[in-house]
């Protein structure tokens, strides 16, 4: 059963994905969105540090096909050990 969305696909879907600020967190948050997003551009990442400088918060725009990868997505962004919280 699918559940209703208020979303149209294909549609661009940003997603805010917040971590510490280390090594290799960027690269590896691409390398997930890439796996199911493969047009993703990883150029096209906005990067903001906290006002500290402890954090980052990295905004991926994906071109999402359905709920369901939306859904699988955010399940693995979720679920890695360096990200804090997804939006």
């Amino acid at each position: 059963m699918t559940r209703p969305t208020l979303l149209e696909f294909p549609c661009d879907f940003p997603l805010k994905i917040m971590g510490a600020a280390d090594e290799g967190f960027a690269q590896a948050i691409v390398e997930v969105v890439l796996k199911h997003a493969p047009e993703f551009d990883p150029a096209s990442v906005e990067m903001r540090p906290s006002k500290a400088g402890n954090y980052l918060s990295l905004t991926c725009t994906v071109r999402a096909t359905s709920q369901a990868q939306l859904d699988t997505l955010y399940r693995e962004l979720t679920s890695h050990p360096a990200v804090k919280v997804v939006l």
